[in-house]
């Protein structure tokens, strides 16, 4: 049966000729998509470089080492708080997102999870003040700072973005306040900063930098834009703003605080109209 023998191996040839058309396609197709996954992934990486100093190195291991030491020593009322799911919390909001797009929704569930009331008559506020300040909530615990509360204390002086493409966390560079307002530093400290105002009650307290050409108060920081907008009038009964001059202005009680710092000032001498 010569005819059928040929058609056998004119369909067989047939086959084989198809197979190898098909995986010749596939291997271009596939090299092509490598090619051009590689060559936007080289153009991302070029878009995606900002002035700021990248993520934090180990910072996973820094947030939640915060949040156990505050959860434990620095306020054990909160010690139910759960550090490894605010992480992960946190971590979500930014993680493989592009670093401008950032937005009040995600991180909502991370504020929900680390929020805590502040106690009346603790709240103190400060702009343009941050090393002084700071060093007197250290030595007075009477006041509380936005940084002293568990979402200030675990992000304190730490930076971090996210990056579209793996590992999904740009450690090079981050975006400053300035190059883009949706950022992920920006839009957190924005929030917790209203949330810290709005839990605020009874006394206020502001410390401002009285020594600063511009002026004390500025309406485009975080005081002047958004705490002070959400101060509660029905339960903030007043407002002491603590005008603070650097050494050679007014006495003030937080200048023993610089004085140590700069004790061979003249405003630190003990008597100063005393006979030598």
């Amino acid at each position: 049966m010569p005819f059928q023998t040929r058609s056998s191996r004119t369909r067989q040839s047939t086959v084989l000729l198809v197979g190898i058309m098909v995986l010749i396609l596939t291997i271009v197709a596939v090299m092509a998509a490598v090619l051009l996954a590689n060559g936007t992934k080289e153009t991302s990486m070029q878009l995606l470089q900002w002035k700021g100093r990248g993520t934090t190195k180990n910072l996973q291991e820094v947030i939640l080492g915060r949040c156990y030491n505050y959860i434990t020593t620095v306020n054990p009322e909160l010690r139910d708080k759960d550090c490894q799911k605010i992480w992960e919390t946190m971590q979500k909001a930014f993680i493989y997102k592009n670093p401008c797009n950032i937005t009040t929704e995600d991180y909502q569930p991370l504020l929900d999870l680390a929020s805590h009331t502040i106690p009346c008559n603790k709240s103190l506020f400060w702009s343009k003040t941050n090393d002084l300040v700071h060093r007197y909530t250290k030595t007075n615990h009477n006041f509380l700072t936005l940084e002293d509360t568990l979402l200030g204390y675990i992000a304190d002086g730490v930076s971090w973005c996210g990056n579209p493409f793996s590992p999904g966390i740009n450690y090079e560079s981050c975006p400053k306040w300035s190059e883009c307002e949706s950022n992920p530093s920006s839009v957190y400290w924005k929030m917790a900063s209203k949330m810290f105002a709005e839990g605020a009650c009874g006394v206020v307290q502001v410390m401002l930098n009285g020594s600063i050409d511009a002026g004390a108060f500025r309406s485009n920081s975080i005081f002047g834009s958004v705490e002070i907008f959400n101060l509660d009038p029905d339960k903030v009964s007043t407002v002491q703003i603590w005008l603070m001059q650097n050494i050679g202005g007014p006495p003030r009680p937080v200048q023993l605080l610089q004085c140590a710092s700069d004790p061979d000032h003249a405003d630190c001498t003990l008597c100063p109209n005393s006979v030598q």
